[in-house]
């Protein structure tokens, strides 16, 4: 008996559908990426708990590993949040321009960071 199931296919993931788990907030605010060969600041786009995405005037490959810093503003205050991610996707944001958008998996951050990321979005959202 098989357990093949010609609407096998239907089930299956769709590439293009989000697959982001973390709900994530627009930000427009500096980051630091500690990459192999130095300091690089940028722009972040939006923030997750599980990622970052920013815009970098150089590109990264996949699955690059980095370090990033950033401060996320709270009220009252700002924290310092740090992490170390890979880098997941490095798009050219258009032909005329020489600036890259970069997505981050962040594998390795302190509970609290995440926390506060977290609430961040919560509150942006």
């Amino acid at each position: 008996m098989s357990h093949f199931s010609p609407n096998a296919a239907e089930r299956q993931p769709d590439p293009g559908r989000e697959r982001r788990k973390d709900a994530r907030a627009r930000a427009d605010l500096p980051i630091t990426i500690l990459l192999d060969d130095g300091v690089h600041e940028a722009k972040i786009r939006d923030v997750s708990r599980g990622g970052v995405c920013f815009f970098l005037d150089r590109p990264v490959p996949e699955m690059t590993a980095l370090r990033i810093e950033f401060d996320l503003p709270l009220d009252p205050g700002v924290r310092r949040i740090t992490g170390q991610g890979a880098v997941v996707r490095c798009e050219k944001i258009a032909l005329s321009v020489d600036h890259y958008e970069i997505a981050v998996f962040l594998h390795d951050m302190a509970a609290p960071d995440r926390e506060t990321i977290a609430a961040y979005v919560k509150g942006v959202r």
